[in-house]
């Protein structure tokens, strides 16, 4: 029989694992940004504080994907702070830069409101080849870790490996998954609607198929899943969530704008921030001016099951900046 060590507590040995999970999440992200952070923090070592820190600073965040507008903004604060309070430590200016990337970054912050009465149908769309269905794998084991019972709609019905690679998922999870092997993905979608209320499901996720923006009869589709979603239950879906590359940069700010007018968005999950240098976008995101601030609800930074985690500004700067 096997029992806890002298003085502790289920309770204590709980938070220890929340406390090391999480230690090594920040971990992860951390090296995930390594490109980035190396961009930007060594213009901060053995310099003095003049108009050359930050036209390097402006290359940097630019070089970053922050783009022109979040990049012009930051600067313009960090100048005025400077001259106000007389900064000549680079290392004072480098903590400025970080809080004002924080309170940049805050407004995209939100947390998933699962507290809803019957299922929370959240319909997941993006391009081929963010990440989606293995987003959506991931998701179903974040909503697991919270108490909460998830079924999966295979609603890309054009790709037979994304319905195999959904059902693989649903297996690793043992989530239930609702599919055919052709057929209309909005069918797909109303099935699993009536699957999840019948079995009192918590949480439904449906997939559907990647897109580009161009392709307007798949977009099409695409509204049209969201039409019938609201028929089989009419408060549906309560979350649109669109996956975006980060990788794709300043492609991304295009991608959300199209998404958004066909579907109305109500959230972002960027995966693949893992081992490029374009860890800007979020800022490009928070302060673009093609796209509407949309809520980043989750990040990944890695194929782990664990490697897509909530978005909290603060962590990501510190991971950023450190």
């Amino acid at each position: 029989m096997f029992g806890f060590r002298k003085n502790q507590s289920p309770a204590s040995n709980t938070t220890e694992s929340a406390a090391s999970a999480q230690g090594s999440w920040l971990n992860r992200l951390t090296r995930g940004l390594a490109k980035t952070r190396g961009n930007l923090t060594h213009l901060f070592v053995g310099v003095k504080v003049d108009e050359a820190l930050f036209e390097e600073l402006e290359s940097a965040l630019l070089m970053s994907d922050a783009g022109v507008e979040a990049t012009a903004h930051l600067l313009s604060r960090l100048r005025e702070q400077v001259k106000q309070e007389r900064i000549e430590d680079p290392a004072q200016v480098q903590a400025a830069l970080r809080t004002l990337l924080i309170e940049l970054l805050a407004p995209l912050a939100k947390t998933l409101d699962l507290q809803r009465p019957g299922p929370v149908v959240m319909m997941i769309a993006g391009v081929n080849g963010a990440g989606k269905t293995t987003s959506i794998g991931k998701l179903a084991r974040h909503f697991q870790a919270q108490g909460k019972s998830v079924l999966l709609a295979a609603g890309d019905t054009f790709r037979a490996a994304a319905r195999e690679q959904l059902m693989v998922w649903g297996e690793r999870n043992q989530v239930a998954v609702i599919a055919q092997e052709s057929g209309d993905p909005a069918a797909v979608a109303f099935d699993a609607v009536q699957a999840a209320k019948a079995r009192k499901i918590d949480v439904m996720l449906a997939d559907t198929a990647g897109r580009l923006p161009t392709q307007l009869h798949l977009m099409e589709e695409l509204k049209k899943i969201k039409r019938v979603l609201a028929k089989a239950e009419p408060s549906a879906p309560h979350e649109v969530l669109l996956v975006v590359d980060g990788n794709t940069g300043q492609n991304a700010l295009a991608q959300i704008k199209a998404f958004d007018e066909a579907l109305g968005l109500t959230g972002l999950i960027i995966t693949k921030l893992d081992g490029t240098a374009k860890g800007g976008v979020l800022a490009a995101l928070a302060r673009g001016s093609k796209t509407r601030p949309i809520p980043v609800y989750f990040i990944g930074v890695g194929e782990g099951v664990e490697d897509l985690q909530p978005f909290r500004p603060q962590e990501f700067v510190d991971a950023l900046l450190a």
